[in-house]
């Protein structure tokens, strides 16, 4: 290609599609390649328009109606009677371990980028380390198949202080911690994520939290969280959004709401009252969103879910120390079985991923092959380790009436054994969209696409705008669908054709490329708060 003519395409790319932008003699103005014909969503409009989407380098040059006469293409794609939209963005993902895998199939993330996600989200659940600056070295050097944002995470800040003691820290330590959450919010992070639900996170109390929220809000940051309880464990649903509006208001930063759901029988059917709360003060002027994944079972650790958190205190060591303390019996036993009702009994849980022994299995198969009680199942179980498991605690009505909102964007919470890692897109789409119509194409996209980027602050992300980067999905509406269960939680989705990271080509023909494109995407902290 002459090089007068990519200077002109990449000029085009860098700012709104203009005539002024053509060539002065009229000389064609290259692309690098053209999506043709397909039905665009852009994110910005829930109006599709019959068009093409033109790529230059890294950018997209225009988006909409056909491209005028003077723009040629490298490469054409017939995006005839697909769907064009923004790379889908994964609000909520544990593929931390994958992205920085020395397996290099692995950090491609190939389960993401065949649904369409070119953009994933880690440090979730308070989970993430606040050594962003390195994180981000690591994703540079590896390729890695989507972009990625990172949150500093709350559970190594305070471990790091801490351990896993159940107190309060010290002036100094608390003074120690907000220095770590400063370090990463310099670096880039887009903000603080607690996981108030796990240990030892749990053993924190609200005043902690709002502390460390206002080191992440003083450099322009946000706050996002496991709350505290998403059922009846301790200050129940309402009591844990009471308190992430609390954290926003005292903290003054905006809140999120991680993979919002009413979990286990106390709760269901308690979403219209958590919409109604969250709604009424989003009108009072809090900015406060959330996250969901389109599943009624949720996953997580069997000794998460199960165990009281002061089991938990103290790691593994601790916990298997007081299983064999006779004197502790009866109060475990006791809140073991009451965790379990909350969830649903013993046919509600799943063994996913951890022992082939169990795997596949419910707690109930096990405890009726042992001929045990479920709890002392349970309690053998976790002596030979801790697993995955899928609980199923939702009720579909529930899940329904958050997706509806639209300030609810879509999340995987990826996790081993279960298939929203494999399946979240995909099945929302064809489960919500095209079955029962519950939301419309419009709304799913923005939902995962737009809606992710404005929130979490993502510049020139989410949007299929002139300049922006060319993250981009084509896929097929009829085809598109999940094909992982709960049984089989590894299958990959079907229907998406293309998909472009960075305006490289992460899947071509429907297949991945092994291109790996992705960029960590850090966020720039407000003006003057690292000097």
């Amino acid at each position: 290609m002459h090089k007068s003519l990519v200077t002109l395409a990449v000029l085009s790319a860098l700012a709104p599609f203009s005539p002024a932008l053509h060539a002065a003699d009229g000389t064609p103005v290259a692309l690098d390649l053209l999506l043709r014909g397909g039905t665009v969503y852009t994110g910005d409009s829930d109006m599709p328009v019959v068009g093409d989407v033109g790529i230059a380098g890294d950018r997209i040059v225009f988006a909409g109606k056909a491209a005028p006469a003077q723009f040629t293409a490298r490469r054409v794609i017939d995006a005839t009677g697909m769907v064009v939209a923004p790379g889908f963005i994964d609000a909520h993902t544990h593929a931390d371990a994958d992205l920085h895998s020395n397996d290099p199939k692995k950090r491609l993330n190939i389960p993401f980028i065949t649904q369409g996600v070119t953009t994933a989200v880690i440090g979730n659940d308070g989970f993430g380390g606040f050594d962003i600056a390195a994180q981000a070295q690591k994703l540079r050097a590896a390729p890695v198949g989507t972009n990625v944002a990172m949150y500093v995470g709350f559970g190594p800040v305070r471990m790091s202080e801490l351990g896993e003691a159940n107190r309060a820290p010290t002036p100094e330590q608390l003074e120690a911690m907000k220095k770590r959450v400063s370090q990463g919010m310099c670096e880039g992070a887009l903000g603080l994520s607690t996981g108030l639900f796990y240990t030892p996170q749990n053993f924190s109390k609200t005043e902690e939290v709002i502390e460390l929220a206002k080191v992440a809000a003083r450099h322009g940051g946000l706050y996002d969280s496991h709350i505290r309880d998403e059922s009846m464990y301790n200050i129940g649903l309402k009591g844990s959004i009471d308190e992430v509006i609390r954290i926003g208001h005292e903290a003054k930063l905006p809140v999120h709401v991680a993979h919002i759901k009413a979990l286990g029988v106390d709760v269901q059917g308690q979403s219209g009252d958590i919409i109604g709360r969250i709604e009424k003060e989003r009108a009072g002027g809090l900015d406060i969103t959330a996250d969901h994944y389109p599943w009624t079972a949720s996953s997580t650790r069997f000794s998460a879910a199960l165990l009281p958190p002061w089991a938990n205190e103290g790691g593994r060591t601790a916990t298997l120390q007081r299983f064999d303390d006779a004197s502790q019996q009866e109060r475990l036993h006791k809140d073991m079985r009451e965790n379990l009702r909350l969830r649903g009994g013993p046919e509600a849980i799943l063994f996913s991923a951890g022992s082939t022994k169990y795997v596949g299995k419910t707690l109930a198969d096990v405890a009726k092959a042992s001929n045990a009680d479920p709890v002392d199942a349970a309690i053998a179980v976790l002596r030979d380790g801790d697993l995955m498991i899928a609980s199923f605690n939702q009720s579909d009505d529930d899940v329904r009436a958050f997706m509806k909102r639209p300030w609810v964007m879509t999340s995987s919470d990826s996790s081993l054994g279960h298939p929203r890692a494999y399946g979240t897109f995909a099945r929302k789409y064809d489960q919500y969209v095209v079955k029962e119509h519950t939301i419309s194409l419009a709304q799913f996209i923005r939902s995962s696409s737009s809606l992710t980027a404005d929130t979490l602050g993502l510049k020139q992300r989410g949007h299929l705008r002139p300049g922006y980067y060319a993250d981009v999905v084509v896929f097929d509406p009829t085809r598109y669908a999940a094909k992982a269960t709960y049984t089989q939680p590894t299958l990959l989705s079907e229907g998406v054709s293309t998909v472009l990271v960075n305006g490289q080509l992460a899947v071509d023909g429907g297949k991945p490329t092994g291109v790996g494109a992705g960029q960590p995407l850090l966020r720039t902290p407000k003006a003057g708060s690292c000097v």
